[in-house]
């Protein structure tokens, strides 16, 4: 009986700790213990006797004392209080929804970051959700799933940013704006709606309600680079480190500020860093990639782009970006065919046309390739945010017509 778990939350008995999500939550000896006595026994009620005799261990208290303390478990568990209910003569029930169980194998399916992933967890969520309309977290899973495949180019962002915003708001119209819906939605007014103010007012909030937030630092440290605000992301990132120095997309995320900062042997140390620290974390191997690549390192590169293309399939985008390493590496006609496989596959799925622009950029293709960055801004492109910024975008800068685009993309909201 060394960890117990209940919707959101795992229960270390030998450490005396409760934590939520990852997030440690501070109770008092007695108060874990009341805890742990009904999570033991969920969906049962246990009276005042049996209370006393596993919490107090046999020592008589005051039925106000357990009530007191009945109470403040209730408070730390924030929103899910609620699960725990008192029945007149029969005591304290902790009673987890049933539809828990699919909001879990929800959140099992999105940690695996792929297209499929994301798909089974919104299979999971919109059954949780029909089971219980009431409970908050199968909005926030449907959401951030939504916003997941619009951010990773997996769907189309027409199609995937208003579904995130439909469930978010339900979420929120359930739970409050809690910090990491709070994030969220700054994360979708930066990356898809370019209200850059309102995104960074957003991260910011939800940094001082809860200061451990490492996605908001994330979210935060690429707004800010993103509008060439280089120094302060580093800054934020610094923030991050002390917050959790083992958060997955660190590491990667500095790359990328490297990356802005044209910076790129650093970016190549910490792409290294963040592919032995997580190698399964996409934008680790695809932030060392662009890193090696602008070194001129590109053998090393097309490693890399052709590694990340057989581990992460579904990534679509990875194709004109290995495609583009392939011309550096004089090898043309390799190129070329993955250009005509893109076409092929645009007939029946979605292919993000900025990474397709780069491609027919590097083939030589200047028209095709701003009427690429053309529908990459009628489709809003999830890479459309770090257009100001995007060293891969530096031969498009001194054309007017990449200008024009640019305040195109930006005046979207």
């Amino acid at each position: 009986m060394a960890e117990l778990s209940f919707g959101p939350f795992s229960v270390d008995v030998a450490a005396t700790r409760v934590f939520r999500q990852g997030t440690d939550i501070r109770l008092r000896p007695k108060a874990f213990h009341v805890l742990k006595a009904l999570v033991l026994h969920s969906g049962q009620c246990v009276n005042y006797e049996q209370m006393i005799a596993e919490v107090w261990d046999g020592i008589s208290v005051s039925r106000h004392t357990v009530d007191v303390t009945v109470g403040e478990v209730r408070r730390s568990l924030g929103e899910y209080g609620s699960w725990i209910s008192h029945r007149r003569k029969l005591g304290y029930c902790l009673e987890v929804p049933t539809s828990e169980d699919l909001i879990r194998r929800g959140w099992h399916f999105w940690s695996r970051v792929t297209r499929e992933g994301f798909e089974r967890a919104v299979s999971c969520f919109e059954q949780a959700a029909s089971e219980d309309d009431g409970n908050f977290r199968a909005f926030e899973g449907l959401s951030v799933s939504y916003l997941m495949m619009a951010t990773y180019g997996m769907r189309p962002p027409s199609d995937m940013y208003p579904r995130f915003l439909e469930a978010h708001s339900r979420a929120e119209a359930l739970a409050g704006r809690t910090p990491e819906l709070r994030s969220n939605r700054g994360h979708g007014l930066h990356m898809f709606e370019r209200r850059l103010e309102e995104a960074e007012a957003e991260f910011r909030q939800s940094l001082r309600e809860k200061p451990t937030l490492g996605l908001a630092y994330i979210n935060l440290t690429m707004l800010h680079a993103t509008c060439g605000r280089l120094e302060a992301a580093l800054e934020v990132l610094n923030d991050a480190h002390k917050v959790d120095p083992l958060l997955p997309v660190l590491p990667a995320t500095e790359a990328f500020v490297r990356l802005c900062r044209r910076d790129y042997e650093t970016a190549v140390v910490c792409g290294r860093k963040a592919l032995e620290l997580h190698p399964y974390v996409q934008l680790s191997r695809v932030f060392l990639a662009h890193a090696l690549e602008y070194s001129g390192r590109v053998e090393e590169a097309l490693e890399q782009w052709q590694h990340a293309r057989v581990l992460w399939p579904d990534l679509l985008w990875l194709r004109p970006l290995e495609g583009v390493c392939l011309v550096k590496n004089r090898r043309r006609p390799e190129a070329e065919a993955i250009l005509e496989e893109l076409h092929q596959i645009r007939k029946s799925d979605y292919v993000d046309a900025y990474f397709t622009a780069l491609l027919l950029d590097a083939l030589g293709m200047r028209e095709k390739a701003f009427q690429e960055l053309e529908r990459a801004v009628d489709e809003n492109s999830a890479a459309l945010f770090t257009m100001d910024v995007d060293p891969k975008l530096d031969a498009f800068r001194g054309d007017l017509r990449f200008s024009r685009l640019r305040n195109k993309a930006f005046s979207i909201h």
